[in-house]
């Protein structure tokens, strides 16, 4: 219970999720039936799984997007559907291996790109948009191919266990125990200040090449949940899902400055679109809803952009009482104790940004 009482962020689209299922289920009793469940987790697992790939980007500051999200994700359904397959690689070590290391390359790739050579995150990811999408229609100009039976399984249930879930429940243990280590706290401070992190021994580059890296993985792992789905390949599957994983993690109350915010959030948001989407085709009316939904959406959205614009006053405020506190005893002693004072106020800052994050 501790865990979700400490990701407030998340608290208003985990209402918005409750209120959109009841009305899913109201809209067509169709959706409570536990047959469709299987079918309904395979249509929000790529709205899900690419929001999470997007969320660490996002966290790590900086104008941190990884616009490739959506056409990675297509890479991989390609690349396994028209190379992998065909040459006879159809066993789960390979196919699941090579699609690791074609995101963990995107991720280095990105996160050289932004970390190291400073190109903006929107313009370096643009062009790996545009790439993945070339290559991926050089390897297959239209919808075919095959995927191994094992990997359509996952497409179905287990014992009545649908496989999409099994899946979505290890990306979510993956990401707490992941959260245990220091990197979760090392983003959170990058991305609010990078240059109080930088100040505090925290390598600003590895850390967000590192978020682009388990974008990459995660996008992945989309791409494998693609080909479980459709059982082939498609090379525009992906496309559409960028801009929804960026919606999605904007709804999940993830900063877009980076510094705040997490994966249940944007989870919990891809699934609402998923359910927008849904109540949209169940009711007729489809023209009057959509404004209804917009509303509701930018109503969510902004409940977090005035918590953190509180926040980053008081924020500023403490700063400056640190700054005159500072001068005062720079004033009075001179030499150490002005280090000692310069180095206090430095580890408190990174501790409230950290907070303030977390929060």
């Amino acid at each position: 219970m501790g865990w979700i009482t400490n990701r407030r962020y998340a608290w208003p689209i985990l209402v918005a999720l409750v209120i959109f299922a009841i009305l899913n289920a109201a809209a067509s009793p169709a959706f409570t039936d536990s047959g469709n469940w299987n079918g309904m987790l395979i249509g929000a697992a790529p709205f899900i799984i690419t929001a999470m790939a997007q969320t660490a980007v996002v966290m790590s500051g900086d104008g941190g997007v990884d616009l490739s999200v959506g056409p990675l994700a297509g890479l991989v359904n390609a690349f396994i559907a028209s190379v992998l397959v065909p040459h006879g690689w159809t066993d789960p070590v390979s196919i699941v291996g090579a699609s690791l290391l074609v995101g963990v390359a995107s991720g280095l790739l990105n996160g050289i790109m932004v970390a190291v050579v400073r190109v903006q995150p929107i313009i370096a990811t643009l062009g790996t948009y545009l790439a993945y999408q070339g290559i991926t229609l050089e390897m297959m100009p239209m919808a075919g191919g095959q995927a191994p039976d094992w990997l359509v399984g996952l497409a179905n249930s287990r014992g009545g266990v649908p496989g999409v879930l099994v899946l979505l429940v290890a990306l979510g243990v993956a990401w707490v125990a992941f959260e245990r280590t220091a990197f979760r706290r090392n983003l959170l401070a990058v991305g609010g200040d990078a240059r109080a992190a930088y100040a505090s021994g925290v390598n600003v580059a590895a850390v967000r090449i590192i978020a682009y890296v388990i974008g990459g993985i995660l996008a992945a792992i989309a791409g494998l949940v693609f080909t479980a789905a459709l059982g082939s390949g498609d090379p525009r599957v992906g496309v559409p899902y960028t801009l929804s994983s960026i919606a999605a993690v904007a709804l999940g109350g993830v900063a877009l400055n980076g510094g705040r915010g997490g994966m249940l959030g944007s989870a919990a948001a891809g699934a609402l679109l998923f359910l927008i989407q849904t109540l949209g085709r169940l009711v007729a009316s489809v023209g009057d809803l959509r404004p209804l939904s917009s509303a509701i959406c930018r109503q969510l959205s902004s409940l977090p952009v005035a918590r953190r614009a509180r926040r980053s006053r008081a924020r500023l405020s403490s700063m400056s009482r640190m700054t005159s506190q500072s001068s005062l005893i720079t004033a009075s002693s001179p030499g150490k104790t002005t280090f000692a004072s310069s180095s206090v106020s430095r580890q408190t800052l990174l501790r409230d940004i950290i907070s303030s994050g977390s929060k």
